[in-house]
């Protein structure tokens, strides 16, 4: 998917109510890890809490197990973090028996500051995040304040759809590309996080397609028959029963929401209405679901609306608008920011 392509994703609450820029610096994307983590001061890791600028995760991972003298497996995070972008992010690297030269201060590359420094007797897991907190600086702003704020406080209430940002599939939709080849005959990726890569792109794709048809069709905050929902928050899902009076109101108030595939095999599968519409966008793409079986892909759901979390905006200057919040791990900031102004 393209960023062309991505635009052009239905949104729900109307047209975008005007222009401006996002990312004419680093700062002015603020991300902070949200893990609930904290190290106790003792043990065989050395947890670094971290402020990047202009760099990913991975550069800075290398640059720390470089200047740490460890292999760059004993380098363990939680999360991928925006290069364009300043981020501050918990890194832990193993080291049993001996001291590291790292601390507070700069670190050991331009852009790279430790922010803290101390020890834990576990390592940093893949995946043990709850979310991140935001704070973005739109720039050049032409766009009604009052308009602004009346959609702001609607998200705020409603939410928005949960899209892949265009991020997911890679420069001009690659990723993609470079699926369809590799599930049209061609060689496999030798890289094993490569082959993950282009996996989840695919299945991000077909998320993305599934979600724009509720939303264009208004079912995207709404449990339909056969739906499978997942409490808000929590990531546990369930089959819903339509003879349940509570469900309606519990997902009108945010706290459960109606989900669409993660495709693959087995998992909780919906019935009725939602296995039909979710069959009839996904049969549009039969090399892709071979491709997915034959990698023996386990499915999943997620949560086809998002939950923006501690919204609140103001104007520090006229033209700028700056927007704080925070979302659940797996989301994209910029489709909060796409169903408000066109960045």
């Amino acid at each position: 998917m393209s960023t062309e392509q991505a635009a052009s994703l239905p949104r729900a609450w109307g047209p975008p109510l005007g222009t401006a820029r996002l990312k004419a610096t680093p700062e002015d994307f603020l991300v902070e890890e949200q893990t609930g983590l904290c190290p106790c001061g003792d043990g065989e890791h050395l947890w670094l809490w971290v402020e990047k600028r202009g760099l990913n995760t991975a550069q800075v991972a290398r640059a720390l197990a470089e200047a740490a003298g460890i292999h760059p497996r004993a380098v363990s995070f939680a999360g991928l973090k925006d290069k364009h972008a300043l981020t501050r992010q918990w890194f832990s690297l193993q080291s049993p028996g001996r001291s590291l030269p790292l601390g507070v201060g700069e670190g050991p590359i331009p852009g790279v500051r430790i922010l803290i420094a101390r020890r834990h007797h576990r390592k940093l897991r893949t995946g043990a995040l709850k979310g991140n907190r935001f704070v973005l600086t739109l720039r050049d702003c032409d766009a009604d304040p009052a308009a602004v704020a009346q959609r702001l406080y609607r998200i705020s209430t409603q939410g928005v759809p949960n899209y892949f940002g265009h991020q997911r599939f890679g420069r001009g939709g690659g990723n993609l590309a470079q699926a369809s080849a590799w599930f049209a005959g061609g060689r496999p990726p030798r890289d094993r996080k490569l082959r993950g890569l282009l996996l989840s792109s695919v299945r991000s794709e077909l998320f993305n397609r599934v979600l724009a048809r509720r939303v264009g069709e208004g079912s995207w905050n709404r449990l339909l028959p056969g739906e499978v929902a997942m409490l808000d928050g929590r990531g546990a899902v369930f089959e819903t029963d339509p003879a349940d009076p509570a469900l309606p109101g519990r997902c009108a108030r945010l706290e459960i929401h109606p989900t669409g595939p993660l495709a693959g095999e087995r998992g909780v599968q919906p019935g009725g209405e939602v296995a039909a519409l979710e069959r009839s966008v996904l049969a549009a793409e039969p090399l892709w679901h071979q491709g997915l079986a034959r990698a023996r892909m386990e499915a999943a759901r997620r949560a086809l609306r998002l939950r923006v979390v501690d919204l609140a905006w103001h104007w520090p200057a006229p033209g700028r608008l700056q927007l704080s919040f925070r979302l659940p791990a797996g989301a994209y900031a910029t489709v909060v920011v796409r169903e408000v102004l066109e960045c």
